[in-house]
């Protein structure tokens, strides 16, 4: 499924065309001009499909001001030369943006290091939430991942197959709310086949304010990951495109997870609160059920094969290969192959797990198992005579699915 609005093609041609410069020179204005000329046609011609789109309107805007700005014509030529690329650290970079535009400069400069949480959803979905609760949901259609004072983000959902109950994540939007001297608003938006190293206005940065370089996106892989960087909040996020699909993870101190308005709203906040109970799916009921029928099929071959590409035993092998600790995201992308066939489910559950390596602040956490669910949050491993007991417990499921 993807959307007849085209927003984000204009949005990366524009910015191709201009090549990052948000301010140019005398001697560039008529190429700026005739670049932004371009880019209000090509609004025009997507207007139709994008009435309700709110990165189309950002865009919009951002023309209007930008033609006002550099005083361009909307008359004119519309071909779309490249600009000049500026030297390194002449692109706004301010080594002199305000203590404020940076988070634990500012916030924290009398106290102890804040402590980051991280957050992700990948796949069918699968959501680890910033308490470390692991959860696979139906959630289909659009839902908020976070909705606080500084940041919202919304994701949709679409079947992964016609029919289907898998569902995965095809479009993304995230807005950065204005704050202080430091960023305007911004809009960043991705969608199937589009993941644009800009935000939907063109820029890169967080505008014309004095801290605008405090949100900053980076292009790691072309269309296929990016990273954006809010110094000011102290918050990284990662979008990955895999396969078709998105993926999602973020890094963000506690003060900002918590800074929420309204508490009562918190319980559509997937990221703090996790899926609601009629939209979870039993995960180990599922996996159960995977197993037994794997065995099954073993013992009575006159059973029809599965019309999925994987068997349960391929799909752990499979897994296997670039998750070789049986956790939650191997068992994620053990349920991901099963439910549709798609080997990227396997690289979206790597790509998550090495997001959490990088984002992730305590690295004793970094692996989740099914039996962390049962724990008091914050709680550790279990130690002493109950850690013999957890050892025993894991030895024997490992037996178990050996004679699986």
């Amino acid at each position: 499924v993807t959307s007849p609005c085209k927003i984000l093609k204009c949005n990366s041609e524009f910015w191709a065309a201009t090549s990052g410069s948000h301010a140019p020179g005398t001697e560039e204005a008529p190429e700026f001009c005739t670049a932004l000329r371009a880019y209000a046609h090509c609004t025009r011609r997507t207007a139709r499909t994008c009435r309700g789109d709110l990165a189309y309107h950002s865009a919009v805007h951002g023309i209007e001001d930008l033609m006002v700005q550099h005083n361009c014509s909307k008359d004119g030529p519309t071909s779309q030369p490249r600009l000049r690329t500026l030297p390194p650290g002449d692109s706004q970079e301010r080594s002199d943006s305000p203590e404020i535009c940076h988070y634990e400069k500012s916030f924290h400069k009398h106290s102890a290091t804040p402590n980051y949480t991280h957050c992700g959803l990948f796949g069918d979905p699968h959501l680890r939430t910033f308490t470390d609760t692991f959860q696979t949901c139906k959630v289909q259609g659009a839902w908020p991942l976070i909705d606080n004072n500084y940041l919202n983000v919304q994701v949709t959902n679409t079947p992964v197959l016609p029919g289907s109950m898998a569902t995965a994540t095809s479009k993304l939007t995230i807005i950065f709310k204005s704050f202080q001297e430091c960023v305007e608003q911004k809009v960043y938006q991705a969608e199937m086949d589009e993941l644009p190293a800009a935000f939907a206005d063109g820029s890169r940065n967080g505008g014309d304010k004095h801290g605008a370089n405090s949100l900053k996106i980076t292009e790691k892989v072309s269309g296929q990951h990016i990273e954006i960087q809010a110094k000011y909040i102290g918050t990284t996020i990662v979008v990955r495109q895999v396969g078709r699909y998105l993926t999602f993870a973020v890094r963000m101190p506690e003060e900002v997870v918590n800074a929420v308005e309204d508490r009562d709203s918190q319980g559509l906040y997937l990221c703090l609160r996790g899926c609601p109970l009629n939209q979870q799916i039993d995960f180990q009921a599922v996996r159960s059920a995977q197993a037994a029928e794997g065995r099954a099929r073993r013992k009575g071959p006159s059973l029809p094969a599965p019309p999925e590409a994987f068997t349960y035993e391929t799909a752990t092998a499979k897994c296997r290969e670039k998750l070789p600790v049986e956790d939650l995201y191997f068992q994620s992308c053990v349920f991901d192959l099963l439910t549709t066939g798609d080997v990227n489910f396997m690289l979206a559950a790597y790509y998550a797990f090495e997001d959490v390596k990088m984002l992730h602040s305590n690295k004793d956490k970094l692996h989740l198992y099914e039996r962390t669910r049962e724990l008091a949050p914050g709680s550790a491993a279990p130690s002493g005579a109950s850690a013999a007991l957890w050892v025993l417990l894991l030895c024997l499921s490992q037996c178990w699915l050996c004679l699986l």
